[in-house]
């Protein structure tokens, strides 16, 4: 059952599958097993981030294209959200009507661009796509009247997904089923129904096809595949999860604005993820996302409790501060790529013999 649920792809080797069943039952269970505002939004946000980074190594590790409008394309599908509730039809019309045109927009943008730069080589494809996404970037900031420009946009969700909605009055397990329950486990499982539909992409005829491409795009030519086709199927295919990821992310946040879908701080942040947890592997992107995201969440809080705790070595506290974070998350990260050169997925593979590409 579970081999069919997959898509045939099984993670292959103990510890790997160990490590995702701990993120799947983690995900699933977040709002029982780690009460507070805090812990369910990291849970949240963790889920997003997987589908998110999950369709970036759509096409940086599954087809080998190098793309830095990936964020845009997020940034689409939380704005299409986002105005539509702000400015037109409140509700559960206005969702779906927002997801709708956010996906619309996101299909056509990536077909053009996949259209007229796919033909060039790989580094002019991404200096394009990093033009795009700091055009639209700037265009988002400045349409104030639609947008919000630099403050963004706060709007209502359908009152079934808000805090003040009781679904029981009792509490379950000591938590309470209300609207922002329901709104986690909305969001739960879309993320978990992109990554397996994601799943079974990568392991169909058409995903071999640009696996096939990433490894050698002039045999796959010579094989007779049009491979400019197909990555520009891949190309539309990544930006629509990804405007997806960006619906997920508005009605979880119930605000949309440059700094949380279209920066390139993201960009960045998603390009961590696929490579800690392995560029080629949707199950790398999942490990990366949630690694990276508890880091990111709980990294200067355990540094502040260091600082405390080294108080009396003032050297130490010091080089342990809080404020320090962002200089320790990057030692973090440069110890990853040292010791993981293929990520952690890549280095279970190597450490448990007979296991294959997962």
């Amino acid at each position: 059952m579970f081999s069919t649920i997959l898509s045939g792809d099984l993670p292959k080797g103990k510890i790997l599958r160990l490590l995702l069943l701990v993120i799947v039952l983690g995900l699933a269970f977040a709002p029982f097993l780690f009460p507070g505002v805090r812990a369910l939004n990291t849970a949240a946000t963790i889920c997003i981030f997987i589908v998110l980074a999950a369709s970036y190594d759509l096409l940086i590790g599954y087809t080998g294209v190098v793309s830095f409008a990936h964020t845009m394309f997020f940034g689409i599908g939380a704005y299409g959200v986002a105005i539509t509730l702000d400015k037109a039809v409140p509700g559960w019309g206005g969702v779906l009507i927002g997801t709708g045109l956010g996906l619309a927009v996101a299909i056509v943008l990536a077909f053009v661009i996949g259209l007229f730069s796919l033909r060039v080589k790989e580094i002019f494809f991404a200096m394009v796509t990093l033009a795009v996404a700091s055009a639209f970037l700037i265009l988002a900031s400045q349409l104030s009247g639609l947008t919000g420009g630099e403050d963004g946009l706060t709007y209502k969700l359908p009152r079934l997904l808000s805090p003040a909605f009781k679904l029981i009055d009792e509490k379950v397990l000591g938590v309470r089923i209300n609207g922002r329950l329901l709104n986690y486990y909305l969001v739960f499982w879309g993320a978990l129904g992109l990554f397996l539909v994601m799943l079974r992409v990568v392991n169909s005829p058409f995903g071999r096809v640009l696996q096939a491409i990433r490894e050698n795009q002039f045999r796959a030519e010579a094989l007779g595949y049009r491979t400019v086709v197909y990555r520009t199927i891949a190309n539309c295919l990544a930006a629509a999860i990804a405007a997806l990821a960006g619906v997920l992310m508005a009605l979880w946040h119930k605000y949309t604005g440059p700094d949380t879908t279209l920066s390139l701080t993201i960009m960045i942040d998603i390009l961590l993820m696929v490579v800690i947890g392995g560029m080629g592997s949707l199950y790398g992107a999942a490990i990366g996302a949630t690694l990276f995201v508890l880091a990111k969440n709980y990294l200067q809080a355990l540094m502040g409790d260091a600082a405390d705790g080294l108080s009396a070595v003032p050297m130490l506290a010091e080089l342990v501060h809080p404020d320090r974070w962002m200089l320790w998350l990057g030692v973090l990260f440069i110890l990853s790529v040292y010791f993981f050169p293929t990520g952690v997925v890549g280095k279970l593979r190597r450490s448990e013999p007979g296991t294959q590409n997962n």
